[in-house]
């Protein structure tokens, strides 16, 4: 399926606690004179317009990021990502995790992007000239076996797909396994929703048994709107970079400082 377009719930607040490690994690890294790799495995279209009618009419923004930003010093890497695109896009911009990456990586690194919806892709392709990305219109987790290890060996990837097919979960799993087994040293991250009814619950389970030293992080928050079935954000990450664990604890004091309500549109 590819119908999911992710403008309709950017700078949510999963977005928020997806956005807010990955920028943690990359100024972590940058932080030794090595270079490295990111890979994402569905990239979306990596800036997106929170003026546009497509985000102003679900109001995942507003409940969103218009509430949680005021929540991190303006020295985190997440609060620097969004003021850096801001100031390069315009007042309304906001950026995925591609832009995140871009922004918080070097000359040195690499960046390879996939994204297999065509209309995402042309997107991605488009904002990603000047960010020295390879864009690749290929199934994600294709790219990932097929790019792994990559060089540079150091480096990280994103999992982050719209779970638009419920056998997404029961997959993941079994893909996440085999990227490692070729790149036991790559940091993967892997972001899921919580919904109601619990449909992560399997999927976690077996990500427990295949990484035990796994780190798994959720926070929870109320709906963005009436009817809307998302009540949660969660991430595992295997080969979790040393303080991650600190600061996503810190990630979760700043979500229970939220309002307990997702405000009336």
């Amino acid at each position: 399926m590819l119908s999911y377009q992710h403008l309709y719930h950017a700078g949510n607040l999963a977005d928020v606690h997806k956005h807010a490690a990955l920028a943690w994690v990359l100024d972590y890294l940058t932080r030794k004179d090595k270079p490295l790799t990111y890979i994402e495995t569905h990239a979306g279209r990596g800036l997106y317009d929170l003026g546009a009618e497509e985000a102003v009419k679900t109001g995942e923004a507003a409940a969103g990021i218009a509430l949680a930003e005021s929540l991190f010093p303006k020295d985190h890497p997440y609060r620097q990502r969004l003021e850096e695109t801001r100031a390069a896009y315009g007042p309304h911009a906001y950026p995925g995790s591609p832009l995140i990456a871009a922004l918080g990586l070097r000359e040195t690194d690499s960046i390879h992007l996939a994204e297999l919806h065509p209309q995402e892709h042309a997107f991605l392709q488009a904002a990603a000239k000047d960010w020295g990305a390879h864009v690749h219109r290929q199934d994600g987790f294709e790219l990932a076996l097929a790019i792994t290890p990559p060089t540079p060996r150091r480096g990280l990837m994103l999992i982050d797909p719209s779970y638009e097919v419920k056998a997404d979960y029961e997959a993941i799993p079994r893909h996440m396994a085999a990227i490692h087994r070729k790149w036991n040293v790559g940091i993967l991250i892997l972001w899921y929703p919580i919904l109601r009814g619990g449909a992560h619950g399997p999927m976690l389970r077996a990500l427990a048994k295949a990484f035990p030293e796994g780190l798994c992080h959720e926070v929870r928050f109320p709906p963005a709107r009436e009817g809307h079935r998302m009540e949660g954000s969660g991430l595992f990450v295997v080969n979790a970079p040393y303080g991650l664990d600190a600061e996503l604890s810190a990630l979760g004091a700043r979500f229970a400082r939220l309002p307990k309500a997702a405000p009336k549109p």
